[in-house]
């Protein structure tokens, strides 16, 4: 492992600090920031995640794709966990903490707020950080494409669906346009990009060009994720300082979920002996989550300033941290598995 990858969690701990502090001391310069959005797609955001993913895509031959198909345990596991488990979960955790555990500490018009974030985040399961997961366990980019890629074709049909239910409400408003844009976005514009360049490197059969240009982007794509990082907290500095008894409150059921849902799926990939460039980012695509539409849904539902977009804000203050811990424990476990 190279510098940036050796001590990845010491940079995003340090981005973290950098956002939260320059958030504090300059909000004018990030509202402005976040003010470029489209649909409530922060369009700098995209841009960073797009450099963060897109050498990623080019490390994807197409023509093994299809290959797929001869192990599509991996895939069953992923569909299973983030659609007939984890949403289910988390409403369950959601109920017991703030209708149970933590109802004495907080404000119970707030509560139903609160379940109603934590739900929004279990039902969006991860697009674009996926790719950074996966390739810091050393996954088959290929499968991991299909993953995310019949992920996101059955979000289309099935988010708004499962979140009414859970939810309790028929008429939920599904921003289709945030939801069809970050997938053009975060998947579709950098994996046409991937195809288009690793043709043109690699369409003699020589991978030595390839290979090249991939070490030269590698920085960049940790500094796209660092720097995604810092702006993401920086956005959400002064709404983390103001209330944080009511954001550990929030964290501690999701940090739950988070762990149990990846030590359950992990789990099940060890009995299902899957090989471990499979098992790690079905795993790690079961437990993240897609929290920019989780956002945005939260935002039009219930409103800026509402409880559920506050647990949303902080599924983001969770989601990196542990899961660079989760990634840290595949890559010491990968004897475990084939």
């Amino acid at each position: 492992m190279g510098l940036f990858e050796r001590y990845l969690s010491v940079w995003v701990g340090l981005a973290i600090i950098v956002g939260m502090a320059a958030g504090s001391i300059a909000p004018s310069i990030f509202v402005s920031v976040a003010a470029l959005e489209y649909a409530h797609v922060n369009l700098v955001i995209a841009v960073l995640i797009w450099l963060m993913i897109y050498p990623m895509m080019v490390q994807i031959d197409f023509g093994s794709i299809r290959n797929v198909a001869r192990e599509p345990r991996g895939l069953v596991l992923t569909l299973i966990i983030n659609w007939l488990i984890k949403p289910f979960t988390m409403a369950l955790l959601g109920w017991l903490f703030f209708k149970g555990i933590f109802a004495d500490w907080v404000d119970p018009q707030t509560a139903p707020e609160y379940i109603a974030g934590m739900i929004l985040l279990g039902v969006a399961p991860c697009t674009a950080m996926v790719f950074v997961w996966s390739q810091l366990t050393k996954g088959d980019a290929n499968y991991t494409l299909v993953q995310v890629s019949i992920n996101d074709i059955i979000m289309i049909f099935a988010f708004a669906p499962i979140a009414g239910l859970l939810l309790g409400v028929t008429d939920i408003t599904v921003p289709w346009d945030t939801l069809l844009l970050s997938v053009v976005l975060y998947v579709v514009v950098p994996l046409l990009a991937g195809l288009l360049t690793r043709k043109k490197l690699d369409g003699k059969g020589d991978s030595a060009r390839l290979n090249q240009f991939l070490a030269t982007m590698k920085p960049w794509s940790i500094l796209g994720l660092l720097a995604t990082v810092v702006l993401l907290f920086a956005f959400q500095a002064e709404t983390i300082l103001s209330k944080p008894q009511v954001i550990v409150l929030i964290a501690i059921p999701l940090l739950i979920q988070t762990y149990g849902i990846f030590a359950l799926t992990y789990f099940i990939a060890k009995r299902m002996k899957l090989r471990h460039n499979i098992a790690a980012p079905a795993c790690l695509i079961g437990t993240s989550n897609f929290f920019e539409l989780a956002v945005a849904v939260a935002i039009s539902l219930f409103g800026l300033h509402s409880g559920a977009t506050l647990a949303t804000v902080v599924g983001v203050l969770v989601e990196v941290p542990v899961m660079l811990s989760l990634v840290w424990f595949a890559n010491r476990t990968r004897h475990w598995f084939a």
